[in-house]
């Protein structure tokens, strides 16, 4: 068999294994106990690619400073930044740890994380919580109401969410695939646009509440909770996508991207045939619609794991499903559309599951292919939110970025190199 074919049979392969996962939420947990290298020691998860602390952007600042005072492992940001800074606390890539994190991405030991697993391949993915929009400390708070919500979510969000999660194993766990397609077919693209997501989970999990006799009073808060953040499914999306991603990796030969991340300073990647190698280059500005009193000058580099979503085919790259969210990333319909049809020059293949309405139900676009990014110089473009640079003010918008072509020709020579070409 040639080379050629050899890197076909494995994209196939990749493909459809991404198509084929059934991610389910089957838990939720203590990060401590469900992530390996969490329960000893002082160490926290970040989004995106390994950075030092001379590096670190402002928001990644910021959301490590106020996990480490959540922990109660410094009673000052002042303290935990010296923590941070000497190496005290340390912190790692959460896909080093097959989890994901929006923004910052911020996972401490104490926080409750959602366990998604494919029951038939046994692939297994972690998330946070959503905290919401604004000042949260996933783009980088950390004032006295942001560690309040946290701990909030660590008890009675915690509580209530297991009682559900419990209940739905009755019934086979809740399908985080379906309500994905379900919700691309009323509105959202399951990246910057949950409504439909979110009002799916939540009409699913008000029933098990009331089978498995959650606490009313605790059970009313949080089903208020869910119902005034719309982007409470995120989380369980980008968990999702991690299990489709995983279940694509490390296959020889392949060249269809498992990984794009982020983490303020630095854009990366990791590729099926090159196992957990990171490949980076600098993170770009987005550019969108900002909070009332900031602008493009205030924004910093884009951050987060939450392009895992287009990664698996959906998100961004499924933007004509959700012409809506471009009223909060800027933008216009036929941009939304536009942005869909190019990113069809850049993936393998078309989703069998997830499918665009406006476009005749065709499939999103799924695998980047880092041969045709290179070939095409199309540039894998999704939507995300916007960070202040600077650490402890939090989301002042949301917009369109772009990944640098220079980060696809490096993987592309280092695949060259690593496969003697």
């Amino acid at each position: 068999m040639s080379l050629r074919e050899e890197v076909e049979k494995a994209n196939r392969e990749a493909v459809e294994r991404m198509m084929n996962a059934e991610p389910k939420w089957v838990d939720i947990a203590e990060a401590r106990k469900a992530i390996g290298g969490l329960n000893k020691g002082m160490k926290l998860l970040h989004a995106g690619p390994p950075i030092s602390w001379d590096r670190a952007s402002g928001p990644l600042r910021g959301a490590l400073i106020g996990a480490a005072i959540f922990e109660g492992w410094a009673d000052s940001p002042e303290r935990a930044e010296s923590m941070l800074r000497k190496g005290e606390i340390v912190f790692e890539p959460t896909h080093n740890h097959g989890a994901v994190g929006p923004m910052a991405g911020v996972i401490s030991p104490s926080m409750p994380v959602i366990v998604v697993r494919d029951p038939s391949t046994g692939v297994t993915a972690f998330s946070n919580l959503n905290e919401g929009i604004g000042r949260v400390l996933r783009y980088g708070a950390y004032s006295r109401e942001v560690i309040d919500r946290l701990r909030w979510m660590s008890s009675t969000l915690f509580e209530v969410l297991k009682i559900a999660v419990d209940q739905s194993a009755r019934e086979g766990y809740i399908d985080l695939k379906a309500i994905i397609s379900q919700a691309l077919h009323m509105g959202d693209e399951c990246h910057n646009r949950h409504v439909a997501a979110t009002s799916i989970f939540l009409n699913t999990i008000s029933i098990l509440l009331a089978e498995g006799d959650a606490p009313r009073d605790k059970a009313l808060e949080v089903l208020r909770f869910i119902k005034g953040n719309t982007f409470f499914f995120l989380n369980f999306a980008m968990a999702a996508a991690k299990v489709m991603a995983l279940s694509a990796h490390g296959i020889k030969y392949s060249t269809i991207v498992t990984v794009l991340s982020r983490n303020g300073t630095d854009a990366g990647a990791w590729v099926s045939g090159l196992g957990d190698r990171w490949f980076t280059a600098r993170a770009r500005v987005p550019k969108g619609v900002f909070f009332p009193g900031y602008s493009q000058e205030d924004a910093n580099p884009d951050i987060g794991d939450s392009s895992i979503t287009e990664t698996a085919g959906f998100g961004g790259f499924a933007m004509a499903a959700a012409p809506a969210v471009v009223s909060w990333v800027g933008g216009s319909v036929e941009f939304a559309v536009r942005n869909t049809e190019n990113m069809y020059s850049i993936t393998y293949t078309t989703h069998r599951y997830f499918t665009i309405p406006y476009l005749g139900f065709k499939g999103t676009p799924t695998g980047v292919d880092v041969r045709k990014v290179v070939r095409t110089g199309i540039e894998p473009t999704i939507n995300t939110g916007i960070a202040h640079r600077n650490p402890g003010v939090g989301q002042i918008g949301a917009g369109i970025v772009s990944f640098p072509i220079d980060l696809f020709k490096n993987i592309l020579r280092a695949y060259a190199e690593h496969y003697g070409l």
